[in-house]
Protein backbone atom coordinates (compact mmCIF):
# COMPACT_ATOMS: atom_id res chain seq x y z
CA UNK A 1 0.00 0.00 0.00
CA UNK A 2 2.78 2.41 0.93
CA UNK A 3 4.45 2.04 -2.46
CA UNK A 4 1.17 2.89 -4.20
CA UNK A 5 0.58 5.88 -1.93
CA UNK A 6 4.09 7.17 -2.62
CA UNK A 7 3.61 6.73 -6.38
CA UNK A 8 0.21 8.44 -6.23
CA UNK A 9 1.63 11.42 -4.33
CA UNK A 10 4.51 11.68 -6.82
CA UNK A 11 2.07 11.59 -9.75
CA UNK A 12 -0.07 14.34 -8.24
CA UNK A 13 2.93 16.56 -7.43
CA UNK A 14 4.48 16.15 -10.88
CA UNK A 15 1.14 16.86 -12.59
CA UNK A 16 0.56 19.98 -10.50
CA UNK A 17 4.10 21.24 -11.17
CA UNK A 18 3.71 20.39 -14.87
CA UNK A 19 7.17 18.81 -14.66
CA UNK A 20 6.64 16.92 -17.91
CA UNK A 21 3.77 15.57 -20.00
CA UNK A 22 1.02 13.49 -18.31
CA UNK A 23 1.89 10.59 -20.64
CA UNK A 24 5.44 10.43 -19.28
CA UNK A 25 4.27 10.79 -15.67
CA UNK A 26 1.66 8.04 -15.87
CA UNK A 27 3.96 5.84 -17.96
CA UNK A 28 6.70 6.09 -15.33
CA UNK A 29 4.20 5.43 -12.54
CA UNK A 30 2.95 2.35 -14.36
CA UNK A 31 6.48 0.93 -14.64
CA UNK A 32 7.21 1.57 -10.94
CA UNK A 33 3.96 -0.15 -9.92
CA UNK A 34 4.73 -3.06 -12.23
CA UNK A 35 8.19 -3.64 -10.77
CA UNK A 36 6.78 -3.11 -7.29
CA UNK A 37 4.52 -6.10 -7.80
CA UNK A 38 1.37 -4.05 -7.31
CA UNK A 39 0.00 -4.92 -10.75
CA UNK A 40 0.69 -7.81 -13.11
CA UNK A 41 1.98 -7.32 -16.67
CA UNK A 42 -1.51 -8.17 -17.95
CA UNK A 43 -3.05 -5.48 -15.75
CA UNK A 44 -0.37 -2.97 -16.74
CA UNK A 45 -1.08 -3.52 -20.43
CA UNK A 46 -4.86 -3.91 -20.22
CA UNK A 47 -5.49 -0.20 -20.62
CA UNK A 48 -3.76 -0.13 -24.01
CA UNK A 49 -6.23 -2.64 -25.43
CA UNK A 50 -9.25 -1.08 -23.74
CA UNK A 51 -12.15 -0.40 -26.04
CA UNK A 52 -12.72 3.09 -24.66
CA UNK A 53 -9.11 4.12 -25.21
CA UNK A 54 -9.07 2.82 -28.79
CA UNK A 55 -12.38 4.58 -29.47
CA UNK A 56 -10.76 7.88 -28.45
CA UNK A 57 -8.02 7.26 -31.02
CA UNK A 58 -10.54 6.48 -33.77
CA UNK A 59 -12.48 9.65 -32.98
CA UNK A 60 -9.30 11.71 -33.43
CA UNK A 61 -9.22 10.45 -37.02
CA UNK A 62 -12.91 11.22 -37.58
CA UNK A 63 -12.56 14.77 -36.21
CA UNK A 64 -9.45 15.46 -38.29
CA UNK A 65 -11.22 14.27 -41.44
CA UNK A 66 -14.15 16.63 -40.86
CA UNK A 67 -11.76 19.47 -40.05
CA UNK A 68 -9.83 18.86 -43.28
CA UNK A 69 -12.94 19.48 -45.36
CA UNK A 70 -13.46 22.98 -43.94
CA UNK A 71 -16.89 22.00 -42.63
CA UNK A 72 -16.18 23.45 -39.17
CA UNK A 73 -15.03 26.75 -40.68
CA UNK A 74 -18.09 26.88 -42.94
CA UNK A 75 -20.46 26.30 -40.02
CA UNK A 76 -18.64 28.90 -37.92
CA UNK A 77 -18.88 31.53 -40.66
CA UNK A 78 -22.57 30.84 -41.31
CA UNK A 79 -23.63 30.94 -37.67
CA UNK A 80 -21.68 34.12 -36.97
CA UNK A 81 -22.60 36.02 -40.12
CA UNK A 82 -26.15 36.89 -39.08
CA UNK A 83 -27.30 40.35 -38.09
CA UNK A 84 -26.79 42.42 -34.92
CA UNK A 85 -28.25 41.74 -31.50
CA UNK A 86 -27.65 42.32 -27.80
CA UNK A 87 -24.45 41.08 -26.20
CA UNK A 88 -26.32 38.23 -24.53
CA UNK A 89 -28.07 37.22 -27.77
CA UNK A 90 -24.78 37.26 -29.66
CA UNK A 91 -23.15 35.11 -26.99
CA UNK A 92 -25.88 32.48 -27.21
CA UNK A 93 -25.75 32.57 -31.03
CA UNK A 94 -22.04 31.83 -30.88
CA UNK A 95 -22.30 29.14 -28.19
CA UNK A 96 -25.11 26.99 -29.60
CA UNK A 97 -23.31 25.58 -32.67
CA UNK A 98 -20.16 24.96 -30.60
CA UNK A 99 -22.14 23.00 -28.01
CA UNK A 100 -23.94 20.93 -30.64
CA UNK A 101 -20.75 20.10 -32.54
CA UNK A 102 -18.80 19.32 -29.36
CA UNK A 103 -21.41 16.76 -28.33
CA UNK A 104 -20.41 14.57 -31.27
CA UNK A 105 -16.85 15.54 -32.25
CA UNK A 106 -13.59 16.31 -30.48
CA UNK A 107 -13.99 19.80 -29.04
CA UNK A 108 -10.33 20.83 -29.38
CA UNK A 109 -10.41 21.30 -33.20
CA UNK A 110 -13.83 22.93 -32.92
CA UNK A 111 -12.51 25.61 -30.55
CA UNK A 112 -9.34 25.91 -32.64
CA UNK A 113 -11.44 26.70 -35.74
CA UNK A 114 -14.00 28.94 -34.01
CA UNK A 115 -11.50 31.03 -32.00
CA UNK A 116 -10.04 33.09 -34.90
CA UNK A 117 -13.48 33.34 -36.50
CA UNK A 118 -14.94 34.72 -33.27
CA UNK A 119 -12.07 37.23 -32.99
CA UNK A 120 -12.69 38.53 -36.50
CA UNK A 121 -16.44 38.57 -35.86
CA UNK A 122 -16.04 40.66 -32.71
CA UNK A 123 -13.58 43.04 -34.37
CA UNK A 124 -16.03 43.73 -37.19
CA UNK A 125 -18.74 44.56 -34.64
CA UNK A 126 -16.35 46.53 -32.39
CA UNK A 127 -17.00 44.12 -29.50
CA UNK A 128 -14.55 42.78 -26.91
CA UNK A 129 -13.33 39.35 -27.96
CA UNK A 130 -12.70 38.57 -24.28
CA UNK A 131 -16.48 38.61 -23.78
CA UNK A 132 -16.85 35.67 -26.15
CA UNK A 133 -13.75 33.47 -26.24
CA UNK A 134 -14.07 32.06 -22.72
CA UNK A 135 -17.77 31.27 -23.29
CA UNK A 136 -16.60 29.60 -26.53
CA UNK A 137 -14.45 27.19 -24.50
CA UNK A 138 -17.19 26.67 -21.92
CA UNK A 139 -19.74 25.96 -24.67
CA UNK A 140 -17.52 23.16 -26.00
CA UNK A 141 -17.37 21.68 -22.48
CA UNK A 142 -21.17 21.86 -22.20
CA UNK A 143 -21.39 19.88 -25.42
CA UNK A 144 -18.88 17.34 -24.16
CA UNK A 145 -21.06 16.33 -21.21
CA UNK A 146 -24.10 15.58 -23.37
CA UNK A 147 -23.02 12.34 -25.05
CA UNK A 148 -20.71 9.38 -24.55
CA UNK A 149 -18.36 10.65 -27.28
CA UNK A 150 -18.53 14.32 -26.33
CA UNK A 151 -15.24 14.11 -24.46
CA UNK A 152 -12.54 11.51 -24.03
CA UNK A 153 -13.20 11.60 -20.28
CA UNK A 154 -16.61 9.98 -20.75
CA UNK A 155 -15.00 7.23 -22.82
CA UNK A 156 -12.29 6.72 -20.18
CA UNK A 157 -14.88 6.12 -17.44
CA UNK A 158 -16.97 4.01 -19.85
CA UNK A 159 -13.92 1.86 -20.64
CA UNK A 160 -13.02 1.45 -16.96
CA UNK A 161 -16.54 0.29 -16.18
CA UNK A 162 -16.41 -2.39 -18.89
CA UNK A 163 -12.93 -3.47 -17.81
CA UNK A 164 -14.22 -4.05 -14.27
CA UNK A 165 -17.13 -6.17 -15.42
CA UNK A 166 -19.89 -3.56 -15.40
CA UNK A 167 -22.09 -2.29 -18.19
CA UNK A 168 -20.80 0.89 -19.79
CA UNK A 169 -22.69 4.12 -20.49
CA UNK A 170 -25.38 4.37 -23.13
CA UNK A 171 -24.83 6.98 -25.83
CA UNK A 172 -27.00 9.65 -24.18
CA UNK A 173 -26.88 8.34 -20.60
CA UNK A 174 -24.47 11.01 -19.37
CA UNK A 175 -26.95 13.66 -20.60
CA UNK A 176 -29.06 12.86 -17.54
CA UNK A 177 -26.61 15.02 -15.63
CA UNK A 178 -24.95 16.75 -18.57
CA UNK A 179 -28.06 18.49 -19.89
CA UNK A 180 -28.87 20.20 -16.57
CA UNK A 181 -25.19 21.20 -16.32
CA UNK A 182 -25.33 22.76 -19.80
CA UNK A 183 -28.64 24.56 -19.12
CA UNK A 184 -27.40 26.01 -15.80
CA UNK A 185 -24.12 26.93 -17.47
CA UNK A 186 -25.88 28.83 -20.25
CA UNK A 187 -28.12 30.68 -17.78
CA UNK A 188 -25.16 31.63 -15.59
CA UNK A 189 -23.06 32.95 -18.50
CA UNK A 190 -25.92 34.91 -20.01
CA UNK A 191 -27.28 36.41 -16.78
CA UNK A 192 -24.18 36.73 -14.58
CA UNK A 193 -20.98 35.53 -16.24
CA UNK A 194 -21.23 38.04 -19.06
CA UNK A 195 -20.79 40.83 -16.49
CA UNK A 196 -17.80 39.11 -14.86
CA UNK A 197 -15.94 38.57 -18.13
CA UNK A 198 -13.24 41.19 -18.79
CA UNK A 199 -13.51 43.69 -21.63
CA UNK A 200 -10.12 44.28 -23.20
CA UNK A 201 -10.69 45.27 -26.81
CA UNK A 202 -11.77 48.90 -26.39
CA UNK A 203 -8.88 50.60 -28.17
CA UNK A 204 -8.69 53.91 -26.36
CA UNK A 205 -9.16 52.44 -22.88
CA UNK A 206 -6.69 49.65 -23.52
CA UNK A 207 -4.06 51.94 -24.97
CA UNK A 208 -4.15 54.31 -22.01
CA UNK A 209 -4.86 52.12 -18.97
CA UNK A 210 -4.46 48.40 -19.75
CA UNK A 211 -1.40 46.30 -20.56
CA UNK A 212 -1.03 46.10 -24.33
CA UNK A 213 -2.26 43.03 -26.07
CA UNK A 214 0.80 42.53 -28.29
CA UNK A 215 4.48 43.38 -27.92
CA UNK A 216 6.03 44.22 -31.31
CA UNK A 217 9.60 45.06 -32.25
CA UNK A 218 10.45 46.81 -35.55
CA UNK A 219 13.69 48.10 -37.07
CA UNK A 220 14.56 51.17 -39.18
CA UNK A 221 16.73 49.79 -42.05
CA UNK A 222 19.67 51.71 -43.57
CA UNK A 223 17.68 52.69 -46.67
CA UNK A 224 14.47 53.66 -44.87
CA UNK A 225 12.71 56.85 -46.09
CA UNK A 226 11.82 57.50 -42.44
CA UNK A 227 15.43 58.28 -41.44
CA UNK A 228 15.70 61.89 -40.24
CA UNK A 229 11.97 62.29 -39.82
CA UNK A 230 10.34 62.88 -36.47
CA UNK A 231 7.99 60.33 -34.95
CA UNK A 232 5.08 62.62 -35.80
CA UNK A 233 6.26 63.18 -39.42
CA UNK A 234 6.65 59.42 -39.85
CA UNK A 235 3.00 59.04 -38.74
CA UNK A 236 3.97 56.79 -35.86
CA UNK A 237 2.21 58.94 -33.27
CA UNK A 238 -1.43 58.20 -34.03
CA UNK A 239 -1.40 54.67 -35.38
CA UNK A 240 -4.68 52.77 -35.31
CA UNK A 241 -4.54 49.98 -32.74
CA UNK A 242 -0.83 50.22 -31.82
CA UNK A 243 1.24 52.52 -29.61
CA UNK A 244 4.96 53.37 -29.83
CA UNK A 245 6.35 52.72 -26.34
CA UNK A 246 10.14 52.96 -26.72
CA UNK A 247 13.04 53.49 -29.15
CA UNK A 248 16.35 51.73 -28.64
CA UNK A 249 19.43 53.33 -30.24
CA UNK A 250 22.57 51.36 -29.51
CA UNK A 251 22.64 50.98 -25.72
CA UNK A 252 20.26 53.90 -25.14
CA UNK A 253 16.52 53.73 -24.50
CA UNK A 254 14.81 56.92 -25.65
CA UNK A 255 11.37 56.34 -24.13
CA UNK A 256 8.92 57.73 -23.31
CA UNK A 257 8.83 58.71 -26.97
CA UNK A 258 8.06 62.35 -27.80
CA UNK A 259 6.51 63.48 -31.12
CA UNK A 260 9.68 65.41 -32.12
CA UNK A 261 12.08 62.47 -31.65
CA UNK A 262 13.91 61.89 -34.97
CA UNK A 263 14.53 58.41 -36.33
CA UNK A 264 18.03 57.13 -37.13
CA UNK A 265 19.33 54.11 -39.05
CA UNK A 266 19.09 50.81 -37.14
CA UNK A 267 16.80 52.26 -34.49
CA UNK A 268 14.72 49.57 -32.85
CA UNK A 269 11.11 50.62 -32.25
CA UNK A 270 8.96 48.89 -29.63
CA UNK A 271 5.19 48.94 -30.05
CA UNK A 272 2.21 47.52 -28.22
CA UNK A 273 -1.27 46.98 -29.60
CA UNK A 274 -3.95 44.80 -31.16
CA UNK A 275 -3.78 42.10 -33.81
CA UNK A 276 -5.13 44.25 -36.64
CA UNK A 277 -2.66 46.98 -35.69
CA UNK A 278 0.19 44.47 -35.92
CA UNK A 279 -0.77 43.66 -39.52
CA UNK A 280 -0.83 47.36 -40.49
CA UNK A 281 2.47 48.07 -38.76
CA UNK A 282 4.34 45.16 -40.35
CA UNK A 283 3.17 46.26 -43.79
CA UNK A 284 4.29 49.87 -43.23
CA UNK A 285 6.91 51.29 -45.63
CA UNK A 286 10.18 52.22 -43.96
CA UNK A 287 10.00 49.75 -41.07
CA UNK A 288 10.76 46.03 -41.07
CA UNK A 289 10.31 43.29 -38.48
CA UNK A 290 13.62 42.54 -36.79
CA UNK A 291 13.97 39.29 -38.72
CA UNK A 292 12.15 40.04 -41.97
CA UNK A 293 15.16 40.21 -44.26
CA UNK A 294 15.99 36.58 -43.55
CA UNK A 295 12.65 35.59 -45.04
CA UNK A 296 12.74 37.93 -48.04
CA UNK A 297 8.97 38.44 -48.03
CA UNK A 298 7.50 40.97 -50.46
CA UNK A 299 6.26 43.81 -48.22
CA UNK A 300 3.29 44.48 -50.50
CA UNK A 301 1.98 40.98 -49.82
CA UNK A 302 3.13 40.77 -46.22
CA UNK A 303 -0.39 40.58 -44.75
CA UNK A 304 -0.96 37.22 -46.40
CA UNK A 305 2.09 35.82 -44.64
CA UNK A 306 1.12 36.77 -41.08
CA UNK A 307 0.00 33.87 -38.91
CA UNK A 308 -1.15 33.82 -35.30
CA UNK A 309 -0.18 30.81 -33.14
CA UNK A 310 -0.63 29.80 -29.49
CA UNK A 311 2.27 27.82 -27.99
CA UNK A 312 1.49 24.46 -26.39
CA UNK A 313 3.24 23.19 -23.27
CA UNK A 314 5.07 20.64 -25.39
CA UNK A 315 6.62 23.10 -27.84
CA UNK A 316 10.45 22.82 -27.83
CA UNK A 317 10.81 26.61 -27.59
CA UNK A 318 8.86 26.89 -24.31
CA UNK A 319 11.15 27.89 -21.46
CA UNK A 320 13.72 29.31 -23.90
CA UNK A 321 14.09 32.61 -25.72
CA UNK A 322 13.37 33.04 -29.41
CA UNK A 323 17.12 33.16 -30.05
CA UNK A 324 17.99 30.17 -27.88
CA UNK A 325 15.35 27.99 -29.52
CA UNK A 326 16.45 28.95 -33.06
CA UNK A 327 12.79 29.64 -33.74
CA UNK A 328 13.33 30.88 -37.29
CA UNK A 329 15.36 27.82 -38.29
CA UNK A 330 12.97 25.48 -36.53
CA UNK A 331 9.78 26.77 -38.19
CA UNK A 332 11.08 28.92 -41.08
CA UNK A 333 9.16 31.83 -39.55
CA UNK A 334 10.06 35.08 -37.78
CA UNK A 335 8.40 36.16 -34.53
CA UNK A 336 6.90 39.61 -35.12
CA UNK A 337 4.78 40.09 -32.00
CA UNK A 338 4.07 38.43 -28.66
CA UNK A 339 1.04 38.54 -26.36
CA UNK A 340 1.01 37.07 -22.86
CA UNK A 341 -2.63 37.28 -21.66
CA UNK A 342 -2.41 40.82 -20.38
CA UNK A 343 1.06 40.75 -18.84
CA UNK A 344 3.53 43.47 -19.82
CA UNK A 345 6.68 41.95 -21.30
CA UNK A 346 10.05 43.66 -21.14
CA UNK A 347 13.20 43.57 -23.28
CA UNK A 348 13.93 42.66 -26.86
CA UNK A 349 11.57 40.29 -28.55
CA UNK A 350 14.33 37.75 -29.19
CA UNK A 351 15.37 37.72 -25.51
CA UNK A 352 11.97 37.00 -23.93
CA UNK A 353 11.50 33.54 -22.39
CA UNK A 354 8.54 31.92 -24.13
CA UNK A 355 5.77 30.29 -22.07
CA UNK A 356 2.95 27.84 -22.80
CA UNK A 357 -0.13 29.81 -23.82
CA UNK A 358 1.86 32.70 -25.34
CA UNK A 359 0.27 34.03 -28.51
CA UNK A 360 2.72 34.90 -31.29
CA UNK A 361 2.28 36.65 -34.62
CA UNK A 362 4.67 35.07 -37.11
CA UNK A 363 5.91 36.25 -40.49
CA UNK A 364 5.95 33.04 -42.52
CA UNK A 365 6.46 31.65 -45.97
CA UNK A 366 3.61 30.18 -47.98
CA UNK A 367 2.44 26.81 -46.75
CA UNK A 368 3.14 27.41 -43.05
CA UNK A 369 -0.51 26.99 -42.01
CA UNK A 370 -0.87 23.79 -43.98
CA UNK A 371 2.37 22.38 -42.56
CA UNK A 372 1.85 23.29 -38.90
CA UNK A 373 -1.94 23.37 -38.63
CA UNK A 374 -1.96 20.11 -36.70
CA UNK A 375 1.46 20.43 -35.05
CA UNK A 376 1.63 19.45 -31.38
CA UNK A 377 3.78 22.55 -30.84
CA UNK A 378 0.81 24.89 -31.32
CA UNK A 379 -2.66 24.89 -29.80
CA UNK A 380 -3.88 27.31 -32.44
CA UNK A 381 -2.61 28.19 -35.92
CA UNK A 382 -4.60 30.90 -37.68
CA UNK A 383 -3.74 33.15 -40.64
CA UNK A 384 -4.59 36.81 -39.97
CA UNK A 385 -6.02 37.06 -43.48
CA UNK A 386 -8.66 34.35 -43.77
CA UNK A 387 -10.33 32.97 -46.90
CA UNK A 388 -13.89 31.75 -46.54
CA UNK A 389 -14.25 28.02 -47.29
CA UNK A 390 -16.64 26.65 -49.88
CA UNK A 391 -19.03 23.73 -49.60
CA UNK A 392 -17.52 20.66 -51.24
CA UNK A 393 -18.56 17.10 -51.90
CA UNK A 394 -16.07 15.92 -49.29
CA UNK A 395 -17.65 18.20 -46.67
CA UNK A 396 -21.07 16.66 -47.28
CA UNK A 397 -19.62 13.16 -47.34
CA UNK A 398 -17.75 13.69 -44.06
CA UNK A 399 -20.78 15.15 -42.29
CA UNK A 400 -22.98 12.32 -43.59
CA UNK A 401 -20.46 9.77 -42.30
CA UNK A 402 -20.38 11.40 -38.87
CA UNK A 403 -24.19 11.46 -38.77
CA UNK A 404 -24.28 7.76 -39.63
CA UNK A 405 -21.69 7.06 -36.91
CA UNK A 406 -23.83 8.84 -34.32
CA UNK A 407 -26.99 6.98 -35.34
CA UNK A 408 -25.16 3.65 -35.39
CA UNK A 409 -23.73 4.16 -31.90
CA UNK A 410 -27.02 5.45 -30.47
CA UNK A 411 -29.24 2.68 -31.89
CA UNK A 412 -26.71 -0.12 -32.36
CA UNK A 413 -28.38 -2.08 -29.57
CA UNK A 414 -31.34 -2.71 -31.88
CA UNK A 415 -29.17 -4.16 -34.66
CA UNK A 416 -28.00 -7.77 -35.05
CA UNK A 417 -24.99 -8.61 -32.92
CA UNK A 418 -21.49 -9.04 -34.36
CA UNK A 419 -19.77 -12.14 -32.99
CA UNK A 420 -22.24 -12.12 -30.12
CA UNK A 421 -21.55 -8.46 -29.23
CA UNK A 422 -23.82 -5.47 -29.65
CA UNK A 423 -22.81 -2.71 -32.03
CA UNK A 424 -21.55 0.17 -29.87
CA UNK A 425 -19.47 3.33 -30.15
CA UNK A 426 -16.30 1.35 -30.81
CA UNK A 427 -17.80 -0.34 -33.88
CA UNK A 428 -19.35 2.93 -35.10
CA UNK A 429 -16.11 4.92 -34.75
CA UNK A 430 -14.07 2.17 -36.43
CA UNK A 431 -16.49 2.03 -39.36
CA UNK A 432 -16.55 5.84 -39.72
CA UNK A 433 -12.73 6.10 -39.68
CA UNK A 434 -12.45 3.38 -42.34
CA UNK A 435 -15.09 4.98 -44.58
CA UNK A 436 -13.42 8.40 -44.35
CA UNK A 437 -10.01 6.94 -45.28
CA UNK A 438 -11.43 4.87 -48.16
CA UNK A 439 -13.43 7.91 -49.31
CA UNK A 440 -10.15 9.89 -49.45
CA UNK A 441 -11.44 12.54 -47.07
CA UNK A 442 -8.30 11.87 -45.04
CA UNK A 443 -5.15 10.10 -46.20
CA UNK A 444 -3.58 7.23 -44.25
CA UNK A 445 -0.64 9.49 -43.31
CA UNK A 446 -2.98 12.21 -42.07
CA UNK A 447 -4.93 9.60 -40.09
CA UNK A 448 -1.75 8.49 -38.35
CA UNK A 449 -0.78 12.10 -37.61
CA UNK A 450 -4.28 12.87 -36.29
CA UNK A 451 -3.98 10.42 -33.41
CA UNK A 452 -2.88 12.12 -30.19
CA UNK A 453 -0.54 9.40 -28.98
CA UNK A 454 0.28 11.35 -25.82
CA UNK A 455 -3.40 11.34 -24.85
CA UNK A 456 -3.76 7.62 -25.59
CA UNK A 457 -0.62 6.75 -23.61
CA UNK A 458 -1.92 8.80 -20.69
CA UNK A 459 -5.26 7.01 -20.79
CA UNK A 460 -3.76 3.54 -21.21
CA UNK A 461 -1.23 4.02 -18.41
CA UNK A 462 -3.83 5.65 -16.14
CA UNK A 463 -5.95 2.49 -16.42
CA UNK A 464 -3.04 0.53 -14.93
CA UNK A 465 -2.53 3.07 -12.14
CA UNK A 466 -6.26 2.90 -11.42
CA UNK A 467 -6.01 -0.89 -11.11
CA UNK A 468 -3.10 -0.48 -8.68
CA UNK A 469 -5.28 1.64 -6.40
CA UNK A 470 -7.69 -1.33 -6.23
CA UNK A 471 -5.04 -4.01 -5.73
CA UNK A 472 -3.17 -2.16 -3.00
CA UNK A 473 -6.23 -1.24 -0.98
CA UNK A 474 -5.65 2.51 -1.36
CA UNK A 475 -9.00 3.00 -3.10
CA UNK A 476 -10.77 1.12 -0.29
CA UNK A 477 -8.99 3.18 2.37
CA UNK A 478 -9.84 6.52 0.75
CA UNK A 479 -13.40 5.38 0.08
CA UNK A 480 -13.93 4.27 3.67
CA UNK A 481 -12.62 7.59 4.93
CA UNK A 482 -14.95 9.45 2.58
CA UNK A 483 -17.95 7.33 3.61
CA UNK A 484 -17.19 7.80 7.32
CA UNK A 485 -16.82 11.56 6.84
CA UNK A 486 -20.09 11.82 4.92
CA UNK A 487 -22.06 9.32 7.04
CA UNK A 488 -24.41 12.01 8.42
CA UNK A 489 -25.34 12.87 4.85
CA UNK A 490 -25.75 9.31 3.55
CA UNK A 491 -25.37 8.27 -0.08
CA UNK A 492 -26.08 11.78 -1.37
CA UNK A 493 -23.27 13.19 0.75
CA UNK A 494 -20.84 10.59 -0.65
CA UNK A 495 -21.96 11.44 -4.19
CA UNK A 496 -21.38 15.15 -3.56
CA UNK A 497 -17.91 14.38 -2.21
CA UNK A 498 -17.00 12.23 -5.23
CA UNK A 499 -18.17 14.90 -7.67
CA UNK A 500 -16.39 17.86 -6.11
CA UNK A 501 -13.16 16.04 -5.26
CA UNK A 502 -13.01 14.97 -8.91
CA UNK A 503 -13.73 18.55 -9.97
CA UNK A 504 -10.90 19.90 -7.80
CA UNK A 505 -8.50 17.28 -9.18
CA UNK A 506 -9.47 18.24 -12.72
CA UNK A 507 -8.56 21.88 -12.19
CA UNK A 508 -5.02 20.98 -11.18
CA UNK A 509 -4.11 17.71 -12.96
CA UNK A 510 -6.32 17.66 -16.13
CA UNK A 511 -9.53 15.78 -16.85
CA UNK A 512 -8.49 12.29 -17.94
CA UNK A 513 -6.01 11.93 -15.08
CA UNK A 514 -8.65 13.00 -12.55
CA UNK A 515 -11.18 10.52 -13.94
CA UNK A 516 -8.77 7.59 -13.88
CA UNK A 517 -7.60 8.30 -10.32
CA UNK A 518 -11.10 8.88 -8.90
CA UNK A 519 -12.73 5.92 -10.65
CA UNK A 520 -11.61 3.22 -8.15
CA UNK A 521 -12.50 5.43 -5.17
CA UNK A 522 -15.98 6.09 -6.57
CA UNK A 523 -16.54 2.44 -7.46
CA UNK A 524 -15.55 1.15 -4.02
CA UNK A 525 -17.68 3.87 -2.40
CA UNK A 526 -20.75 2.83 -4.41
CA UNK A 527 -20.23 -0.85 -3.63
CA UNK A 528 -19.70 -0.09 0.07
CA UNK A 529 -22.96 1.85 0.19
CA UNK A 530 -24.80 -0.94 -1.58
CA UNK A 531 -25.87 1.14 -4.60
CA UNK A 532 -25.34 0.70 -8.33
CA UNK A 533 -22.06 2.23 -9.52
CA UNK A 534 -23.56 4.08 -12.52
CA UNK A 535 -24.63 7.29 -10.70
CA UNK A 536 -21.20 7.56 -9.06
CA UNK A 537 -19.48 6.94 -12.38
CA UNK A 538 -21.52 9.68 -14.04
CA UNK A 539 -20.50 11.97 -11.17
CA UNK A 540 -16.84 11.19 -11.89
CA UNK A 541 -17.28 11.79 -15.63
CA UNK A 542 -19.11 15.08 -15.09
CA UNK A 543 -16.77 16.31 -12.36
CA UNK A 544 -13.76 15.56 -14.56
CA UNK A 545 -15.26 17.25 -17.64
CA UNK A 546 -16.85 20.37 -16.15
CA UNK A 547 -13.60 22.32 -15.74
CA UNK A 548 -14.10 26.08 -15.74
CA UNK A 549 -11.91 27.61 -13.01
CA UNK A 550 -8.38 27.23 -14.42
CA UNK A 551 -6.80 27.26 -17.89
CA UNK A 552 -4.91 24.01 -17.22
CA UNK A 553 -7.89 21.82 -16.36
CA UNK A 554 -9.12 21.58 -19.94
CA UNK A 555 -7.17 22.18 -23.14
CA UNK A 556 -9.84 24.39 -24.74
CA UNK A 557 -9.42 26.83 -21.84
CA UNK A 558 -5.71 27.08 -22.62
CA UNK A 559 -6.43 27.60 -26.33
CA UNK A 560 -8.50 30.75 -25.70
CA UNK A 561 -6.33 32.15 -22.88
CA UNK A 562 -3.82 33.86 -25.18
CA UNK A 563 -6.18 35.12 -27.91
CA UNK A 564 -8.62 36.38 -25.28
CA UNK A 565 -5.93 38.07 -23.20
CA UNK A 566 -7.21 36.29 -20.09
CA UNK A 567 -5.33 36.21 -16.82
CA UNK A 568 -5.49 33.32 -14.38
CA UNK A 569 -7.77 35.33 -12.12
CA UNK A 570 -10.28 35.78 -14.94
CA UNK A 571 -10.82 32.02 -15.00
CA UNK A 572 -11.19 31.98 -11.20
CA UNK A 573 -13.62 34.90 -11.12
CA UNK A 574 -15.94 33.44 -13.75
CA UNK A 575 -15.26 29.73 -13.34
CA UNK A 576 -15.45 29.02 -9.61
CA UNK A 577 -19.11 30.00 -9.39
CA UNK A 578 -19.78 28.08 -12.60
CA UNK A 579 -18.09 24.98 -11.14
CA UNK A 580 -20.25 25.19 -8.02
CA UNK A 581 -23.54 25.85 -9.82
CA UNK A 582 -23.05 23.17 -12.47
CA UNK A 583 -21.91 20.74 -9.75
CA UNK A 584 -25.12 21.33 -7.80
CA UNK A 585 -27.16 20.91 -10.98
CA UNK A 586 -25.35 17.72 -12.00
CA UNK A 587 -25.52 16.07 -8.56
CA UNK A 588 -29.20 17.02 -8.13
CA UNK A 589 -30.03 15.51 -11.52
CA UNK A 590 -28.19 12.27 -10.67
CA UNK A 591 -29.96 12.00 -7.31
CA UNK A 592 -33.40 12.54 -8.82
CA UNK A 593 -32.85 10.33 -11.86
CA UNK A 594 -31.49 7.34 -9.94
CA UNK A 595 -33.62 7.81 -6.81
CA UNK A 596 -30.71 8.04 -4.37
CA UNK A 597 -31.42 8.70 -0.71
Amino acid sequence: MYVTIAVLIAVLVLLVLDATGPDMIFGAALIVLLFGGIISPEEALSGFSNRGMITVGLLFIVSRAVENTGAFQLLADRFLSTGPGSLRALMVRMMIPVTVLSAFLNNTPIVTIFAPTVRQWTTERRLAASKFLLPLSYASIFGGVLTLIGTSTNLVVHGLLIENGFEGFGFFEVARAGLPIAVVGYLYLVLVGQRLLPSRNDVMTEMETMPREYFIEMRVPENSPLIGRTVEQARLRNLQGVYLTDIERGDLHLGPVTPDRRLAPEDRLFFAGRTDGVADLVAMTGLVPVDQETLAIDTRRIRRHLVEVVLSAGAPCVGRTVKQSNFRSLYDAAVVALSRHGERVQGRLGDIDLKAGDTLVLLTRGGFVRKYRFSRDFLLVSPLVRIAPEVSGKSRFALATVTAMILLSAFGGHLPTIGGEQVDMFYAAAAAALVLVLGRVITPNEAREAIRWDVLITIGAAFGVSRALFNSGVAQMVSQGMVNLMTPFGTIGALVAVYFVTSIFTEIITNNAAAALMFPVALVTAIGLGVAPTPFMIAVAMGASASFATPIGYQTNLIVQGPGGYRFRDFLRVGIFLNILTGIAGVTAIVLWYGLE
